[in-house]
């Protein structure tokens, strides 16, 4: 079975052909948007909305082109409802309900944080429930089990920002373009972790939540004593130590959320799963106490249409998906 998958939660207008017997990443091309939202610092959801409909088609003729089919070879379409910014999620929907009628085939809506999870399935397609996930990215931070039949329990997320965001803001105020995390992480490669400790609020605490707006600020007030020239000659080592303390606290909480649901297989998804330091701080935990470690390549990290359409195969698999375009989430999905 040929699948299209479609991505448009945030910045990534992205689709995706995927075969389902033997599961096949044919073609994933997206478009980001990083260049419309660069002068603002941040994502702005109506001028993101506006250039998924500038892209979308483009991006799906491409899907279609790299993965050398015709458009009538798709067999069903799955598309993200949601969590993520209203506009561009309605862009997305209304493509692939569209399409999907232009076709004679259905379309499926599947939860985003549910994609995250299915890139890291699509590298071992033997992953079986029950396992730990954890989701981190710019908009998201949680801590959450998914058990048999596509149930989930939350353990624990941000009280307030995400660890992306937290990179994004702190890498702002330290003079860095956005986004800043991958900026941070290049940096920080050469610097000393311990040049300064900043905060790890929570990371003590006997829950699964988060928080990174004590971080932010604990940056904005450090920026403000030493100065912009001591900033900058010193800023491999404050980025260096900024990371430390995201990533000290992510895996922290991961350790915790392990021990305390005695689980053997960690999934991690999202955008800052690509970050080099978490990936080797929680490998090194995992293979020392004997637990099954799964991350998806860098290419998949980051919001992709291979991610939505391989959820959607994952629950035919176990003939999970729903009749309705809305996948039960664990959190409420935008209206």
């Amino acid at each position: 079975m040929i699948w299209l998958g479609i991505e448009s939660s945030c910045d990534e207008t992205a689709c995706a052909v995927l075969q389902s017997d033997p599961v096949r990443i044919l073609s994933n091309p997206l478009y980001s948007q990083i260049q419309e939202h660069q002068n603002y610092g941040g994502v702005v959801p109506e001028i993101a909305a506006r250039a998924h409909l500038q892209k979308i088609t483009i991006i799906a003729q491409k899907a279609v082109e790299e993965a050398k089919i015709k458009l009538s070879d798709i067999q069903a379409i799955a598309y993200t409802t949601g969590p993520g910014l209203m506009g561009p999620l309605l862009v997305g929907a209304s493509f692939a309900k569209g399409l999907a009628k232009d076709l004679g085939i259905k379309a499926y809506g599947i939860n985003h944080l549910e994609g995250h999870i299915a890139a890291a399935w699509l590298q071992n397609t033997q992953l079986e429930a029950p396992f730990l996930t954890l989701t981190v990215s710019g908009g998201h931070t949680e801590l959450v089990v998914e058990n048999e039949n596509f149930n989930y329990t939350l353990l624990g997320r941000t009280r307030d920002d995400a660890a992306g965001e937290a990179f994004d803001k702190c890498g702002k105020l330290l003079g860095l373009p956005y986004p800043a995390g991958a900026i941070i992480s290049k940096l920080a490669s050469t610097g000393n972790r311990k040049f300064h400790h900043f905060p790890r609020a929570l990371k003590n605490e006997d829950h699964g939540e988060f928080s990174f707006s004590g971080l932010k600020t604990s940056v904005l007030r450090y920026v403000e004593k030493h100065g912009p020239d001591y900033i900058e000659k010193n800023l491999n080592d404050i980025c260096a130590s900024l990371e430390e303390a995201i990533v000290d606290i992510l895996v922290s909480k991961s350790i915790w959320a392990l021990k305390k649901t005695k689980l053997k297989t960690l999934v991690v998804g999202g955008g800052v799963s690509a970050n080099t330091h978490l990936r080797q701080k929680l490998a090194h935990y995992t293979s020392r106490h004997g637990i099954n470690l799964y991350i998806p390549e860098a290419g998949l990290s980051t919001d992709n249409g291979a991610m939505i359409a391989a959820a959607a195969i994952r629950r035919a698999q176990k003939h999970a998906l729903l009749p309705k375009t809305e996948v039960k989430p664990w959190m409420p999905l935008a209206p």
